[in-house]
């Protein structure tokens, strides 16, 4: 009969087990004098079956408590700020030239006889335009549920303007067509020769500070994620560099003429696994008369 009454303990307790969500604690005991059953207890003989909403395991004396059912994960909560180490971006550099060349004062020397320098000088090789971005770290702080969040990093901007013309940076020294005059002041000249490669370089640290929304924060890589905000970026390094076979490959470098801070609009789409990248800045890259506004657009490889 005691055989009897444990299959039949058992039986119920797997269908029982398989019926409900929360856990199963089985008490198996030699002591009859258990208290009487409760809403939440089934008795069968010396067996008293228990429901409980917590995974336990006890060996006491004569008592053995198994569990059996769903299995509890004591998880933790999942932490309001996420981190994103070495981030790449790759896409062009480009900018809105709004200058006047009619009044670019001592910063553009024009050879006389010659037309004067103006916009189409100044006209790039979109397709060799690029723009490099690493970025350190990102990170994600949440502040609706992690459906709206808090984004930040700080990374380094390279940004490649290839010129079709033949203009020259110099940082000072003998102005071009002057008969010897020397200047301590920045200047842009068109130059003599051809270039097989003449572009100007711009870097900048930076820091972008932005309000993200994702669709899907579950899964960076399902849903529809965007990001908007701003950047300030330090030139910390600024160059033109040229490639010719008179002079071979030359770089100058120093205090060109570019502005030392540079803000900027910034923008990331998510797709999917796909991220797209933007900015734009409204104040001229110059700190002369030159109004040229520069922006980028690209990919992102990014975890989110």
């Amino acid at each position: 009969m005691k055989k009897f009454t444990l299959l039949l303990a058992t039986v119920l307790l797997c269908q029982y087990g398989f019926a409900q969500d929360d856990s199963i604690k089985v008490i198996v005991s030699a002591d009859t004098t258990q208290p009487g059953s409760k809403n939440d207890t089934i008795r069968i003989g010396n067996i008293l079956i228990i429901k409980k909403g917590k995974k336990t395991t006890e060996e006491q004396g004569d008592n053995v408590t198994v569990t059996m059912g769903r299995h509890y994960d004591d998880r933790k909560k999942s932490s309001k700020i996420s981190t994103n180490w070495g981030i790449f971006d790759i896409g062009f550099s480009n900018y809105d030239d709004k200058t006047d060349y009619a009044n670019t004062g001592t910063y553009l020397v024009n050879q006389p006889g010659s037309p004067a320098l103006g916009k189409s000088d100044f006209k790039l090789r979109t397709e060799k335009s690029i723009n490099v971005n690493i970025w350190i770290f990102m990170q994600r702080l949440s502040l609706v549920n992690n459906y709206v969040n808090l984004k930040y990093g700080l990374g380094l901007e390279m940004n490649n303007y290839r010129y079709k013309s033949t203009v020259g940076y110099r940082e000072s020294g003998e102005i071009p067509y002057s008969g010897g005059l020397e200047t301590n002041n920045p200047f842009i000249f068109r130059d003599s020769i051809l270039f097989s490669k003449n572009k100007l370089a711009a870097d900048y640290i930076s820091v972008p500070l932005m309000i993200n929304f994702a669709s899907n924060p579950h899964s960076s890589k399902k849903g529809i994620s965007l990001s908007l905000g701003g950047s300030v970026g330090f030139l910390y390094n600024q160059r033109n560099k040229q490639v010719s076979d008179e002079r071979g490959k030359v770089k100058y470098k120093g205090q060109i003429g570019l502005e030392t801070f540079k803000l900027s609009y910034v923008a990331e789409l998510g797709l999917g696994p796909v991220r797209l990248y933007g900015s734009y800045s409204p104040e001229s890259m110059y700190e002369t008369s030159m109004d040229i506004r520069p922006y980028t657009f690209g990919f992102r490889f990014s975890n989110w």
